[in-house]
């Protein structure tokens, strides 16, 4: 008797999570200060997260001086794919005079804030308010644990950070020189979104803080470049929206601008038409039947609708139609903007939308 075999795939292993910048500059500064007064490294070296996780770091770097101190970590961001995965962040810790306080530097590598409307103020290090608490709360530990005032300069520093940082979102944030210290909960969560919409969120309260009434969310570089053809608006007018649609459009709805354009590809802008609100295509998918449905009823026939339900991607539809002498990106750029308007709930925001070509070309405009 013939066995049937089935085959059974393994289970995918689980993406391995990592550790924010925040989380390594707090490690750092917890070793470089317990360093600072007795003389020795804990190594590795274990910090309290927000949520109560526990740590613990290996040192990559360490220096013990005169009147000063630094340790360094190497950041590990897991699987998630972290411009970051691997910098190197320092910490360096000095007494300040009794009744400073705890005080933040930045050193090589981290950014200055020059422009309002992020959460810490013009002038300052981008070390964003969490990992600035998590820090002081190591210097009070730790200082009150030896009867020591807590009054120390804590200066984080990432080698290389400003070439870095010009892969992110900080220098249309107005955050020069280099990289922020950034992290909520201290965890990098593999693949998660929360970063880039958390981008998007504090480039709305830049450009609101400036006075801008006038921002533009693109899907990609191509459809910035077109659409920044028409307006030229402000570098940080330019909100690098990306796929999350719905990450821009919910947050403009509590924090309104004047005029929002958002400008995108054929495919991207079909998949708002239909009221996605994340564009990824590991997250949504165009539907043929609803770009079918697009084809005005007298110019549809039975071969041009099997071809548009049988096409394997949105830009072959694009193709098909306009063999049939049929545009298919007004009824989308028209559709889009419903849907933005719908997701804003009556909010303040005039929309105007851009669809383009691969190549950057204005298939068309609403209204």
């Amino acid at each position: 008797m013939n066995e049937t075999r089935t085959e059974t795939k393994p289970e995918p292993a689980p993406l391995r999570r990592g550790w924010t910048t925040g989380a390594c500059a707090t490690a750092a500064t917890r070793a470089a200060l317990t360093a600072l007064i007795t003389g020795e490294f804990p190594d590795p070296v274990t910090i309290t997260l927000p949520k109560g996780q526990q740590p613990a770091f290996p040192l990559a770097f360490e220096t013990l001086g005169d009147g000063y101190a630094s340790a360094g970590i190497v950041k590990d961001a897991g699987d998630d794919p972290d411009v970051t995965h691997g910098a190197t962040v320092i910490s360096t810790v000095r007494p300040l005079p009794p009744g400073s306080g705890v005080h933040f530097s930045a050193g090589s590598g981290v950014g200055t804030v020059t422009l309002a409307g992020l959460p810490v103020g013009v002038g300052e290090p981008a070390i964003n308010p969490v990992p600035r608490s998590m820090m002081q709360d190591v210097v009070t530990e730790i200082c009150a644990e030896f009867e020591l005032p807590a009054d120390i300069e804590i200066t984080i520093s990432v080698p290389g950070g400003e070439d870095l940082a010009a892969k992110t979102w900080n220098p249309r944030l107005g955050i020069v020189g280099g990289l922020s210290i950034l992290g909520t909960t201290g965890i990098v969560q593999p693949f998660s979104c929360a970063a880039w919409i958390h981008s998007i969120h504090r480039g709305i309260d830049v450009a609101r803080a400036a006075g801008l009434t006038h921002v533009m969310g693109a899907t990609g570089s191509t459809s910035e470049a077109a659409a920044q053809a028409i307006y030229n608006l402000p570098e940080i007018a330019l909100l690098d929206m990306g796929d999350f649609a719905g990450g821009l459009l919910k947050y403009l709805r509590r924090h309104p601008v004047e005029k929002l354009t958002i400008a995108g590809g054929f495919a991207k802008l079909a998949k708002l038409a239909q009221g996605a609100m994340d564009l990824h295509s590991s997250r949504s998918q165009v539907d043929m039947e609803f770009l079918a449905g697009l084809v005005p009823p007298e110019q549809m026939n039975k071969p041009l609708e099997q071809r548009i339900l049988a096409a394997n991607t949105a830009l072959e539809v694009l193709e098909i139609t306009a063999e049939n002498d049929i545009s298919l990106a007004p009824a989308i750029a028209k559709k889009a903007c419903e849907t933005a308007v719908d997701t804003l709930r009556g909010a303040d925001v005039s929309i105007d939308i851009i669809v383009t070509d691969r190549k950057g070309n204005i298939l068309a405009r609403h209204p």
